[in-house]
């Protein structure tokens, strides 16, 4: 039905969707909705600890036995600087003071851990099918550890050094992910986000440089995106924005109302949130801090000072200091169940697919 399925084979899945692992904005609904219908529910483990993945996968497992990825940050846990985060303290003090709040109060740490003896752990008790990865692979050892339970290992490239280095240390399948996309970029070799590819440029060259599967992501949103991606060798995509209406989603509704709105033009790479480039919709902090500011300490740790900002102006119903992570093709996206949607991309790429190749 598909001109490549080895993903499909890979996972054990029907249709080649696979759900962006979106931390704060997916959780186990979203998941069981995608693969209830034949794709690949994601539950993001990088915000959460322990209890909070098992009760996550708990209950995944409580709804369905089909197949998911557990997916997990590589990044590695910057040194502290005292006077970089006191710099960027003081780059937000006005506003501190305009709502009302103590920048001498900021929390330590960046709430994001990269994964670990704990993470790998939970990965042999839980033996989910898959797991990913972003920002590249944790030491060779826990990788090997995964293998042994029979995950398959996916993980993101944002060019094709890194899709070679990511194959030469036994990944099963690799996330293309164009400049389009939107959240995190998954760069991990370079820091240069500026020479980053689009994805109708990558897809084909991480195709041509890798044997295994490629899953193309960035900027796919509808079926022509899909079908898109299977012309130019995808074995399968990754979509994330697409999701993000969906009821199941845990997306807030300030960010709903964002995205609802959104025009092609709307989004940026910004580090003004974690340390670390992400697209999303410009706003507030965005605008007048970055887009990317040399100020904000390195990922994860400028999401400390920018936490109690963000907490206050939600309570107030402000998205000013929230990120509203979102891809190129954010306008593209449909408000509909995400088991339907996933069935719909599916079915409408497979038809545009055969009708190209009646036509040809």
């Amino acid at each position: 039905m598909w001109s490549d399925n080895r993903v499909l084979e890979l996972i054990g899945i029907e249709v080649p969707i696979l759900q962006a692992p979106m931390a704060g904005s997916s959780g186990a609904e979203l998941a069981i909705a995608v693969s209830t219908a034949g794709g690949l529910g994601s539950l993001p483990c990088a915000l959460l600890g322990p209890e909070r993945i098992r009760a996550e996968y708990g209950a995944f497992r409580q709804q369905t036995d089909r197949p998911v990825n557990l997916n997990f940050f590589c990044h590695a846990t910057p040194a502290p600087d005292a006077a970089r985060e006191a710099g960027w303290r003081a780059r937000l003090a006005a506003y501190y003071a305009e709502l009302d709040l103590d920048p001498d109060q900021v929390p330590p740490g960046g709430g994001r851990v990269p994964f670990d003896e704990a993470g790998c752990a939970l990965v042999e008790e839980c033996r989910p099918q898959v797991v990913s990865f972003h920002f590249g692979l944790p030491e060779p050892a826990l990788v090997e550890r995964v293998k042994k339970t029979g995950a398959r290992i996916i993980a993101s490239a944002t060019t094709v050094a890194e899709a070679r280095w990511l194959e030469g240390r036994g990944c099963d399948a690799i996330i293309a992910q164009g400049a389009e996309a939107g959240g995190h970029r998954g760069l991990f070799l370079t820091d240069d986000v500026a020479a980053q590819p689009g994805t109708m440029a990558l897809v084909p060259q991480v195709v041509d440089a890798v044997a295994v599967p490629v899953i193309a992501a960035g900027g796919i949103a509808d079926p022509r995106g899909v079908a898109a991606a299977f012309m130019l060798g995808a074995a399968a995509v990754q979509i994330g924005t697409g999701y993000l209406q969906c009821p199941e989603a845990l997306t807030a509704p300030g960010h709903r109302a964002a995205l609802a709105a959104a025009r092609d033009d709307e989004t940026v790479l910004t580090n003004v949130f974690t340390g670390r480039p992400a697209r999303g919709l410009v706003n507030r902090i965005v605008r007048e801090v970055g887009p990317l500011s040399a100020e904000a300490p390195a990922f994860p740790l400028a999401s400390a000072a920018v936490g109690p900002l963000r907490a206050r102006a939600e309570k107030a119903g402000s998205r000013d200091f929230s990120p509203l992570w979102a891809g190129q093709a954010a306008a593209l996206g449909r408000v509909m169940p995400a088991g339907e949607l996933t069935r719909w991309l599916g079915a409408a790429a497979q038809a545009l697919l055969a009708q190209g190749a009646r036509a040809r």
